[in-house]
């Protein structure tokens, strides 16, 4: 299972600046991505921390956006030229599939799933959530309730393979640990709005 949201004060839409893996901690930015003229240019971006000041500033957790398209979902949608009204019946030229991923359920329902770069989501602030074992970087001090937490950023935590992950941190006030699932491996925190 995915990113468990137990209870949210404020939700955002937004446009991932660059492939995010879901759970992991954002904050907000431009983007230059528009998309049937123009319908994402009204919404904030979002990205991973690359420093240890945009860390302190990633207070939102990255979600996939909910999905009312039916099953299975093809990401990104392929298309052909000149086969507006055609579908998937026009021959050869629709079949193999390349370049997309099938999802037979929804993305969001999965474990370790990443959002792609210019895709709409969520992102979650002032609330509690439980994440799964890969969200963030153990150590026995983290999982202590009430041990406060900041996002890992790509300058000083091993780059993007950490980046947005939670950490201990002495001097954060805003994310603290609510309860650790030894059992799970599942991190339950509470965002703080500031």
């Amino acid at each position: 299972m995915g990113v468990e949201i137990n209870k949210f004060s404020d939700i955002i839409g937004v446009v991932a600046t660059q492939n995010i893996p879901e759970g992991r901690m954002v904050l907000l930015t431009t983007h230059s991505f528009s998309y049937d003229f123009g319908s994402k240019t009204d919404l904030a971006g979002a990205k991973l921390p690359a420093t240890a000041a945009e860390a302190a500033k990633a207070l939102y957790v990255s979600v996939f956006a909910q999905d009312n398209r039916s099953l299975p979902i093809l990401q990104p949608m392929p298309s052909y030229l000149y086969n507006l009204r055609n579908g998937w019946g026009v021959g050869s030229n629709n079949v193999p599939i390349t370049g997309s991923t099938v999802y037979l359920t929804h993305p969001g329902n999965m474990t370790g799933q990443t959002i792609p770069s210019g895709q709409g989501m969520c992102a979650y602030g002032g609330g509690t959530f439980t994440v799964p074992s890969g969200a963030f970087i153990y150590s026995s001090t983290l999982v202590t309730p009430g041990a406060y937490l900041i996002a890992a950023n790509t300058a000083d935590d091993g780059g993007v393979t950490n980046a947005g992950k939670l950490k201990f941190s002495a001097s954060a006030t805003h994310i603290v640990t609510q309860r650790y699932n030894s059992t799970t491996k599942e991190l339950t925190f509470r965002t703080l709005v500031p």
